[in-house]
């Protein structure tokens, strides 16, 4: 089956686009990369999205707007993708959509929200598409995240050790292979990195981690931060913007002597590296296989090395590009989803049980069709 999984993650920066081939064959889940592509929002959506952001206020007339506009976009790289990366074809599309709220009680998840609406994708391209991925998980009593987990553990299973899959975006996750595996959210990775150097300099992000390396780490700060409750929770957890965003930093700022711009970067990407660490020494892990924006951050990736003293390698090196491995992991769950497979790890998740996710949009000739029986897969093997 060939499919589509498109992505945007909590950075709001463009969408991504990754095509597979992907088949059951035994035991085993067989993923052919075709290719990616990648989008940014047009100014004016990335704007409308932060507008809409907590702690921002917003109405129902907003989000229906974002969600006809993100939809929109998002169709747009589909029909792109189906062209370029399956040569004119594809059986399926999987759309993530735009997180805009997750919603976290006392360490329980009683909501999440993810925008774009499937309809354009499906009308635009004629293809059949899966989406609202996170939903089912969350009523089952799990997170809704990180979904890319059962990936992780498909992918990972059987190396040596206690390999640790780490995703990079706006918000750092983990997944431990383990005999039962793990995973969470083990807080912001470009979240406050990000929100800094645009509230300062207007540029969106620290390009190559320039402001970081010249700063100078303000420990008094970092201290603050690291007492973030969130932190000694057990897992599994989740977190998002919701929590860590200009206004949160702020107030961990609040009777601190003004602090130079360098040296307030430089404070929160310790930070992450600091908290991925602590996520990934605390399990024991004995090698990080990393993907998503921040490994293009070298003096993030800098720090979290001098902090693990274990392998720090990308998914580049185990054959799934790193900057469309999210994507890639959508793929495989919406491939999961039509073929009534369930989706998630519970021990992952949180979920009562696993369960098979997302909603599907017909395309023009209706349902996906399927033939025989489908077995959960136990591994994946990357061609």
């Amino acid at each position: 089956m060939r499919v589509i999984g498109l992505m945007s993650g909590t950075s709001y920066d463009a969408i991504d686009a990754a095509a597979a081939d992907l088949r059951l064959d035994g035991d085993q889940l067989v993923l052919t990369p075709l290719g990616m592509l990648s989008q940014p929002y047009s100014v004016e959506l990335r704007a409308a999205v932060a507008a809409s952001l907590p702690p921002a206020a917003t109405s129902v007339e907003q989000v229906c707007k974002l969600d006809t506009g993100i939809g929109q976009a998002f169709a747009a790289v589909a029909g792109q993708a189906v062209e370029q990366l399956c040569g004119g074809y594809a059986d399926l599309i999987v759309s993530h959509g735009q997180t805009v709220f997750h919603w976290v009680d006392n360490g329980s998840v009683r909501g999440t929200l993810q925008l774009g609406q499937p309809a354009w994708i499906a009308e635009a391209t004629g293809v059949p598409v899966v989406s609202d991925l996170r939903a089912r998980d969350v009523a089952a009593g799990g997170q809704g995240a990180p979904l890319v987990s059962i990936i992780d553990v498909l992918w990972l299973r059987g190396r040596p050790g206690v390999p640790v899959a780490l995703n990079l975006g706006g918000i750092a996750n983990i997944t431990v292979v383990q005999d039962e595996p793990v995973a969470f959210d083990t807080g912001p990775a470009n979240a406050l990195i990000d929100a800094v150097v645009t509230e300062l300099t207007g540029r969106p992000f620290d390009a190559d981690g320039v402001m970081a390396a010249r700063g100078q780490v303000h420990e008094e700060l970092l201290g603050r931060l690291l007492a973030e409750p969130f932190y000694a929770r057990p897992a599994p957890k989740s977190t998002g913007k919701e929590l860590f965003n200009l206004a949160y930093l702020a107030q961990a700022m609040e009777g601190l002597p003004v602090i130079p711009a360098e040296d307030l970067v430089a404070t929160v990407t310790t930070l992450t590296a600091r908290t991925v660490a602590d996520a990934v020494r605390r399990y024991g892990g004995t090698e990080v296989v990393a993907s998503g924006g921040g490994i293009r951050n070298p003096a993030l990736m800098h720090l979290l090395a001098d902090e693990l003293e274990v392998p720090v390698r990308t998914t580049d090196e185990l054959g799934i590009p790193s900057a469309a491995k999210e994507a890639y992991a959508f793929a495989v769950l919406g491939f999961l989803t039509v073929h009534g497979l369930g989706g998630t790890v519970p021990s992952c998740t949180g979920a009562g049980h696993s369960s098979v996710l997302g909603s599907v949009t017909p395309g023009h000739s209706g349902l996906p069709t399927i033939s025989g029986e489908a077995r959960p897969p136990m591994r994946l093997l990357v061609e």
